[in-house]
């Protein structure tokens, strides 16, 4: 990339935070500096979970699931949608209204299903990620490109639809999320367990290669029956919302044939970049707020207690549900896929270079 075509991106990415920062929440939801600060010093980011007796085909149950492969129909809603990967908002029922990310080329489509599921089984908070395929009512062909309409309807294989975890975002402002810096703002009177937690997340980001961290992608949520009024929250949580950018390799300009189920990339990348200082290998983007975070032991040994209970069964699964043989094993060549055993053999090896070492004390 040329000097002249970074600048115009550096501008572009302040343009942007300019605008959001002028945004402005309805009055008496925005939290203040203080009660922001209180919110992440108390916040969980795990909870317990029963890993054997997850099905990470079917994935995360309830209202507003869909089965794997699914068709759903949907009515198409011009909205803008912010980011880089092809997307459009669609409502299933009055009401309804969901974002569906679409196109074999575009890696999020098959990366946030694996990661948030990951995330999901492990008992980190993250959104639910559903793999289907969508009929849509009125949509142009391709509406992330034109709004030109195709005909009655259109079809989108793959695709998957975000669900949000229920809960009440807490900012100071919208989309002002947390830094992963921040994670170190824990109370004084927090734990020892807490503070391993919020080191495993650390650790967990580097291991699926999580590029881009900006404080946007990740959410101060108030879960939902623990608001306090308008802005109070008895038990907040910090949880990773967008999880599209995964599976590859972080990289400076976040590209998605590189950071977004990449098997050549994944694969290779290691876990530690300094196995004797417990340093995980991650580089920082452009955007992100997470560069080669130092592990503590704990935190290593909380991560690999959770990562080895997942069955060989359950990650044939994750993958195969993923549908990463839809996707080539270099996204940025033509060729074919890497096949779900390839994937499940690069994640074991992976996760026994965090379950097989040790960190300093």
């Amino acid at each position: 990339m040329t000097r002249r075509a970074t600048a115009v991106l550096f501008g572009l990415s302040l343009a942007l935070q300019a605008c959001a920062h002028f945004r402005r929440l309805p009055p008496g939801e925005a939290l203040t500096p203080q009660q922001r600060l209180e919110a992440i010093r108390s916040a969980e980011v795990w909870a317990p979970t029963d890993i054997p007796s997850l099905d990470l085909g079917a994935g995360p149950g309830g209202k507003g699931a869909f089965a794997p492969n699914e068709w759903v129909a949907c009515e198409f809603k011009d909205k803008k949608l912010s980011g880089r990967s092809a997307k459009f908002e669609c409502e299933l029922a009055p009401g309804d209204k969901v974002k569906v990310k679409y196109g074999q080329l575009n890696g999020e489509v098959y990366g946030e299903v694996l990661a948030t599921r990951l995330f999901w089984a492990l008992g980190f908070p993250a959104d639910r990620m559903y793999p289907v395929r969508v009929r849509c009512h009125g949509c142009p062909g391709d509406p992330w490109v034109s709004a030109d309409k195709a005909g009655d309807v259109a079809e989108f294989d793959p695709a998957a639809i975000e669900r949000k975890l229920p809960g009440r975002p807490m900012e100071t402002r919208p989309e002002s999320g947390w830094k992963w810096p921040e994670l170190e703002r824990i109370g004084s009177g927090a734990g020892a367990e807490a503070r391993a937690r919020r080191d495993a997340l650390k650790l967990l980001a580097a291991f699926v290669q999580h590029t881009d961290s900006k404080p946007a992608q990740q959410r101060i949520l108030c879960p939902k029956g623990e608001e306090l009024g308008k802005t109070g929250c008895r038990r907040p949580v910090l949880m990773v919302s967008d999880l599209g950018l995964t599976f590859g390799e972080a990289s400076l300009f976040n590209a998605n044939s590189k950071g977004s189920v990449s098997f050549e990339r994944w694969s290779r990348t290691p876990v530690w970049r300094n196995r004797g200082l417990c340093v995980a290998q991650l580089k920082r983007s452009w955007t992100g707020t997470l560069k080669h975070p130092r592990i503590s032991e704990a935190g290593r040994a909380f991560l690999a207690g959770l990562l080895v209970q997942l069955s060989d069964a359950q990650l044939r699964d994750l993958f195969e549900t993923a549908r990463v043989e839809r996707r080539p094993r270099d996204p940025r060549q033509d060729g074919p896929p890497a096949s779900v055993d390839e994937w499940v053999a690069a994640f074991k090896r992976k996760r026994s270079e965090i379950v097989e070492h040790r960190c300093p004390r």
